[in-house]
């Protein structure tokens, strides 16, 4: 899947990638958000929030990417510390 950048208000950029896949993977035992840098991902936080998410950008205290809101990808910021679990499966692609 490719990542193409639009220049977006105030010189923000805005992902120009489809909707995330139509289900929703298996919560995995294990997992590493930096694992799944610049993939569909699917993420579960402590407070039962759970969303798809296309992660961009890993660091200690910070985790930045886009999060599917149900219409398009927004800009999200995250405390990883508030994740619980992370999967970034494969994604089938169609022939």
């Amino acid at each position: 899947m490719a990542f193409i950048p639009l220049q977006g208000p105030q010189g923000s950029i805005i992902p120009t990638l489809p909707p995330p896949p139509a289900f929703v993977p298996a919560k995995p035992a294990v997992s590493y958000i930096v694992d799944c840098l610049y993939q569909y991902t699917y993420v579960w936080l402590w407070n039962g929030d759970s969303f798809w998410f296309y992660p961009t950008r890993v660091e200690y205290g910070a985790v930045s990417g886009y999060r599917w809101n149900g219409l398009f990808w927004i800009y999200y910021d995250i405390d990883p510390r508030f994740i619980n679990a992370v999967s970034c499966p494969p994604i089938p692609t169609p022939y």
